[in-house]
């Protein structure tokens, strides 16, 4: 069984929407929810427009969550890594291999949540 959205919350919009916005697109998702105004932005993997994660601004979700995103390659996971950093993430393990078939890189996003990115 798979899950068909993540919602939950983050306390700067602005922080988080380029944080997400930098190292998702890396991985394949596309921008499918974007309102500023209404303080929900959202990120999805196919072209119907609909959501996998859903972010909206409010008290950020406690306690921290950690969430992992599927990779295609290992060249993702290094780029996921790179742009998340890059956008003032904290890291949390540089890519590498974790174990035998699993290269992942781990990064705090700006609530301190653990977003991870897996190549298996």
């Amino acid at each position: 069984m798979f899950f068909d959205h993540v919602e939950y919350q983050v306390s700067d919009f602005g922080n988080s929407f380029k944080f997400y916005s930098a190292c998702l697109i890396p991985l394949g998702f596309k921008l499918t929810t974007n309102n500023e105004k209404k303080g929900i932005f959202g990120f999805g993997l196919s072209t119907d427009k609909s959501d996998d994660l859903l972010l909206t601004a409010g008290l950020p979700t406690k306690p921290a969550m950690h969430i992992c995103f599927s990779a295609t390659s290992i060249t993702q996971v290094d780029e996921f890594y790179r742009q998340a950093i890059a956008t003032g993430g904290i890291c949390n393990g540089p890519p590498g291999l974790r174990r035998p078939g699993y290269y992942a890189a781990f990064v705090r996003d700006p609530d301190g949540h653990n977003i991870e990115a897996v190549f298996r």
